[in-house]
């Protein structure tokens, strides 16, 4: 296989980049140019040191710029006497501003190939940019992310610093031994360095990280309406993109301060919420509204329009009310080639797909395409089936629990003489495209396989009911013999008289109505999590939906 940029690669399974092997440091020829863009408001003193820092860089210089982005400080930002010689200071568009909008701004202006985002008050040891290049010299596709422990900001001169870091390790520089691990480097651990991890883009913060120029502009860049958790939401859509997530230790850094979490976690985690509960589908805990809408859904269902108006319908109505309701239906049809202007409205020969068009063309919960888009992401999974066998009630909530408890990228259901319906994991169809695969779901079966079902699996017939018969209304000739066998019915002026009363004549009793919840109640922690001790057996739902919030 090859990656985008002509690569040859060899297999990489899901995260687990084993495959890879990067050159140690120091003994290999860095060739790709490498462009370090830093967001950065105010904190002039914080960044001199970063500068400093990079200044000391293994990394050739000729290979590297720096664009620092200063989003609106008061003073402007000046560059320090000590910074690696490709150096520059521009502003951001002072009509935006935020995180975001900076790394968008230096994304823009980068010339080099690799684009590092770095923080304004990070601190990198020397081999910092080489241990992260060495792997986009491997895949095109991969995105590098840096280590780092948080330290009290130190007195220290950028002069200092620079010989500190150039001559030896951080700690030579840094008191480490009371300094704050990164929550994230336990997750790394915990999952063999996220090989086993199964949603690697979780610690992609933000801080230190990497990948190729052309990866970055692939997946829009930045969300610059995300000012709280926009590195985690860039960083979902890596994943869905279909990238692989590789952390190196060796490319140490310290952030200067305590993490916002540490100062005022309740609005820290607060304000993160409502950005990534409409921006992750994945985050299954933080759409627990009922009733809601989301920017981004959890799945597309597609369905090809070949056949009468009724059955089109009906297929949509499935779609939308099943236990999964987090859906968006895309109906593919011709509809940019239906004629405009004057037409006989009953003889129209488009009748059929016209009043498809009217029926669906105004709700929100509806699009109308001309064909299937290269890839639903965001939406972290495409359902595509015929609309001869419309969506049972629960038959989406299973094929996505089969593939959360496999972790495979895409399921084929045999659906008899109707054909056969798929389910793909958007990542999976990501590293395909991101491959240049002509076979799809061949290159899916090698990166995350593919897993085969049949219909009675997702389309189970429904047990018949236990409850007993009802009792046939009664013919007035036997109501007549009850009342000659001294059982009389009621009469007309006795249910008249229970009404004036107060007493409402009986009803035979109805079967209570039972509402799945649309999402489990309990809440998944973030991140990978060990495996939990065993608990009591769980109904066959139950099951599928925790298979389904595992992911």
């Amino acid at each position: 296989m090859t990656d985008g940029a002509g690569t040859d690669l060899p297999l990489i399974r899901h995260n687990d980049y084993s495959p890879l092997d990067p050159p140690a440091l120091g003994e290999w020829d860095p060739a790709l140019p490498v462009s370090v863009i830093i967001p950065a408001h105010g904190g002039q003193r914080r960044l001199d040191l970063t500068l400093a820092a990079l200044a000391a860089q293994t990394y050739p210089d000729h290979l590297m710029e720096v664009i620092v982005v200063d989003d609106g400080s008061d003073p402007p930002l000046r560059l320090p006497e000590i910074a690696p010689p490709g150096t520059r200071i521009v502003t951001a568009d002072p009509g935006r501003w935020g995180i975001a909008h900076a790394v968008n701004t230096g994304a823009a202006l980068a010339e080099g190939r690799i684009i590092q985002r770095l923080d304004a008050d990070m601190v990198v040891c020397r081999e910092h940019i080489e241990a992260l290049a060495r792997w986009h010299h491997l895949a095109g596709y991969v995105v590098a992310i840096g280590a780092k422990k948080f330290v009290e900001e130190p007195e220290l001169s950028p002069a200092h610093l620079y010989d500190g870091v150039r001559t030896g390790p951080l700690e030579a520089v840094f008191d480490l031994s009371e300094a704050l691990p990164s929550s994230t480097e336990q997750t790394i651990s915990r999952t063999n360095g996220l090989r086993t991890s199964r949603n690697p883009y979780h610690v992609c913060t933000g801080p230190t990280v990497s990948m190729r120029r052309e990866t970055f502009h692939a997946v829009g860049g930045v969300d610059p309406d995300v000012l709280r958790g926009e590195d985690t939401e860039f960083a979902y859509r890596l994943a869905a993109h279909g990238v692989v997530f590789v952390p190196d230790m060796a490319a140490q850094a310290v952030h200067l301060g305590l993490p916002a979490q540490r100062r005022d976690r309740d609005r820290a985690v607060r304000a993160v919420g409502p950005y990534l509960a409409h921006r992750v589908p994945l985050r299954r805990d933080l759409r627990k509204d009922r009733g809601r809408r989301w920017l981004v859904p959890y799945v597309e269902v597609v369905l090809h329009v070949d056949g009468d108006e009724r059955q089109v319908r009906d297929a949509v109505s499935a779609a939308l009310e099943g236990s999964v309701t987090d859906v968006r239906v895309t109906l593919v049809a011709p509809w940019s080639r239906l004629p405009a202007g004057r037409r006989a409205v009953l003889g129209d020969p488009s009748f059929e797909l016209r009043l498809l068009r009217e029926h669906f063309t105004h709700d929100e919960r509806v699009r109308l395409a001309d064909e299937v888009s290269p890839t639903p992401a965001p939406t972290p999974f495409r359902y595509t089936g015929p609309i001869s066998v419309p969506l049972g009630h629960g038959s989406l909530e299973r094929m996505i629990a089969a593939v959360q408890d496999d972790r495979s990228g895409m399921l084929v259901v045999d659906l008899g003489d109707d054909g056969t319906a798929t389910l793909q994991r958007t990542e999976a169809l990501g590293r395909a495209r991101l491959l240049g695969a002509d076979d799809v779901p061949t290159s899916i079966k090698a990166t995350h396989g593919v897993r085969q079902g049949d219909r009675a699996e997702f389309w189970p017939v429904p047990a018949a009911s236990a409850a007993p018969a009802r009792k046939p209304a009664q013919a007035p000739a036997e109501k007549s013999a009850q009342a000659a066998a001294g059982r009389p019915t009621q009469a007309p002026a006795e249910k008249s008289a229970q009404a004036a009363a107060g007493r409402p004549a009986q009803a035979p009793p109805e079967k209570p109505a039972w509402n799945p919840p649309e999402q489990p109640v309990a809440a998944p922690a973030r991140g990978d999590r060990s495996p939990e001790p065993a608990r009591k057996p769980e109904s066959r739902l139950s099951r599928l939906r925790s298979a389904i919030w595992r992911g």
